[in-house]
């Protein structure tokens, strides 16, 4: 009897224990997840393009009269001085002018100067704009230090002073550049009227207007030019703006002060602000074959002149601009985030298990995303989930 019950009872044992593994085998096992923890941090949302430095103000210097050109001894990237004679032109014996085409002839000399005095107003306009634009910034960035102004006020202020500089600037290139205008009307005026003297014809100097550089020569060998053919490009390689070509959606959220960054540009990084955002786009076909509409953006460079000392014009630059940052922000990482509804949500880990949790929320870009409502710093979110998650469900991080 004794050995029938210990039978009994080592048979119901195994029995238990089979059981057991059964159920162990057949129960729902935790689903390995990766999980990511809600916290503050500084986010930074930006739109990053290819962009190009070009020189501000440049200078494409025309043939006055029709003759033959010298050749040009200069090279690109010599320095050339206002007034300096870059080549000769030895005329063509011009033709008998009949009053007609003499009254043209002193017509636009008469256009250009009235041209010249255009650009006067214009650059004395442009120097009180930007006298006007440096008082008030300074009187804001006193007033913020006071903490009566905003830092965005500050950053507004400095940036108008920076494009009415900017503004001044070309307008006082553009007053050399219609003196420039002048003088070869008066050249081609005066060289016409001493041919027709019988006097001999005499080498035309072609000076340069500017002080700057030389950035291309487009008739370096002696030959024939007519009135208006391109001979030389000049201007300021120390002068730089960058023209950035970016999507349209991207650039209405682009404005005049925004705040640049450029990177790799083969040295570190570089600030700048936006100075102008072109009201018309363009079609330009992307690599993958793609029709974009896309919109031209300038910007200058604010970093000081010694750290891009080696940029010259026509270099390739990233540039990265700023639409919005702070500095404590509380975020979640994107690749947590779904769409649910006509909302956001997320799946929580509380207790072992996945609980959806709708969640507000505001600055996204594309890597981090604003929590504004419905998480809390330091709650744990379940990453990448896949149609296995669902509310409720048990969960193990890896």
């Amino acid at each position: 009897m004794h050995t029938k019950w210990r039978r009994r009872i080592v048979l119901g044992s195994v029995g238990l224990i089979v059981l057991a593994g059964l159920v162990y085998g057949f129960w729902p096992q935790p689903l390995p997840i990766d999980v990511a923890t809600v916290k503050r941090a500084p986010l930074e949302v930006a739109v990053t393009e290819e962009g190009k430095t070009q020189v501000i103000d440049r200078f494409v210097v025309p043939s006055p009269v029709a003759g033959v050109a010298q050749r040009i001894e200069l090279n690109v990237g010599d320095s050339v001085k206002r007034g300096q004679r870059l080549l000769s032109i030895e005329p063509l014996r011009p033709a008998v002018l009949d009053p007609r085409e003499r009254a043209q002839a002193q017509a636009r000399v008469a256009a250009a100067e009235a041209g010249l005095q255009a650009a006067e107003a214009r650059a004395q306009a442009a120097k009180t704009e930007a006298e006007l634009a440096a008082r008030e910034a300074e009187r804001i960035t006193k007033l913020c230090e006071t903490q009566c102004a905003s830092r965005q006020e500050q950053d507004q202020a400095v940036a108008r002073a920076q494009t009415a500089r900017a503004n001044q600037r070309s307008a006082e290139f553009a007053v050399k550049v219609a003196r420039y205008d002048l003088d070869a009307a008066r050249t081609a005026l005066t060289h016409t009227a001493s041919g027709q003297q019988g006097q001999p014809a005499e080498l035309v100097p072609v000076v340069s207007p500017i002080d700057g550089r030389v950035l291309r020569i487009m008739h370096e060998s002696e030959g024939a030019v007519t009135p208006g053919t391109p001979l030389l490009e000049l201007g300021n390689p120390r002068s730089l703006e960058v023209v950035t070509d970016v999507l349209s959606e991207d650039a209405v959220r682009i404005h005049p002060g925004t705040a640049v960054a450029y990177e790799r540009w083969g040295g570190g990084e570089l600030h700048g602000v936006v100075t102008r955002v072109e009201p018309v786009a363009f079609t330009k076909v992307s690599a993958l074959g793609v029709e974009e509409q896309r919109v031209r953006v300038l910007s200058d460079i604010t970093s000081t002149p010694a750290q891009w000392r080696t940029l010259g014009d026509g270099y390739r630059v990233e540039t990265r601009f700023v639409l919005w940052r702070g500095n404590d922000v509380l975020q979640v990482p994107a690749s947590a985030v779904f769409r649910h509804g006509a909302g956001w949500a997320v799946f929580a880990v509380r207790d072992g298990r996945a609980v959806l949790q709708s969640v507000e929320l505001g600055q996204r870009n594309g890597l981090a995303d604003q929590v504004v409502r419905g998480l809390k710093e330091g709650a744990r979110v379940v990453m990448h989930p896949d149609d296995t998650i669902h509310d409720g469900v048990r969960v193990s991080a890896r």
